[in-house]
């Protein structure tokens, strides 16, 4: 078995310090976005393991938006994520 070996880190560390790889990232075809799934995203952005780009293109994003994900976790952490708690952050 061949496996693709991909430039860049292998893992990154995640927003609650666990450790993540390409295979805990969420489903290319996620539709419904929980905090969990978005903090994922965002620690593999930061983290090195993909591009910005790449998660736009592969999650059906728009650069801003993933933009308003990682300056909401910058700001005020993990639980900014959650759709109620961002409406109380802007």
């Amino acid at each position: 078995m061949y496996i693709k070996r991909v430039n860049g880190p292998v893992f990154a560390t995640g927003l609650n310090g666990e450790v993540i790889t390409r295979s805990d990232l969420p489903p290319a075809d996620t539709k419904r976005w929980v905090a969990r799934r978005k903090a994922a995203v965002v620690a593999a952005v930061n983290g090195g393991l993909i591009t910005a780009e790449e998660a736009c293109r592969r999650y059906a994003l728009s650069m801003e938006e993933l933009d308003a994900w990682r300056d909401a976790v910058a700001r005020h952490g993990a639980r900014a994520l959650r759709v109620t708690t961002m409406q109380t952050f802007r």
